[in-house]
């Protein structure tokens, strides 16, 4: 995953509006809930059956750090489907993204003025349409070059030349990204 496919990711778990189950056996039953066998949720987590039934039943507490990793990414990816959904829809629709970034931004820009990049620290809020864009890319599997592009541009439109009322002609490269937040 590259910064920006992970700093949508990140926005989207913040939208939780309760935390998900803490203990093991608590995740192993919300899974079980989810996908209905322990079969299915063996398969999905990388374990034997039995493992399962043994993490259910509190026979096993600690599974190692890797599996751990596996439970806890299947249940926050299936937490609260439909309160992430609403937030990405009403994002996507009205009231868009704010992304914070410090990175270097290059300028392709007329004759006579200056082109050279620099690093600058932003937080713009970005109009719902953007939000749709890079929404609609991340669920196509867009590549983070891709998802960058988007946010590029919207930089471009809103910040840089502000809505359209100045530097008709600048075009904004968005590379060596140092940080990047999104918030929605």
């Amino acid at each position: 995953m590259g910064d920006i496919d992970d700093a949508l990711l990140r926005a989207d778990r913040e939208g939780f509006t309760r935390d998900p189950p803490k203990t093991l056996k608590g995740r192993i039953n919300f899974l079980l809930k989810q996908l209905k066998t322990t079969r299915a949720v063996a398969a999905e987590l990388g374990v034997s059956q039995r493992s399962v039934e043994r993490y259910r039943k509190g026979d096993r507490k600690t599974p190692p750090r890797p599996v751990a990793d596996r439970i806890d990414a299947a249940v926050r990816a299936r937490w609260q489907p439909v309160v992430r959904g609403r937030r990405r829809k009403e994002a996507a629709a009205s009231t868009g993204i704010t992304v914070e970034t410090r990175a270097r931004f290059g300028y392709t820009a007329p004759v006579g003025t200056t082109d050279d990049g620099r690093v600058r620290r932003l937080t713009v809020h970005l109009p719902a349409v953007y939000a749709q864009r890079l929404f609609d890319a991340r669920a196509r599997g867009a590549a983070d070059r891709d998802l960058r592009a988007i946010v590029a541009e919207g930089l471009q439109e809103i910040y840089f030349k502000d809505g359209g009322t100045r530097a008709d002609q600048l075009r904004v490269e968005f590379t060596d990204i140092d940080y990047f937040d999104v918030s929605f």
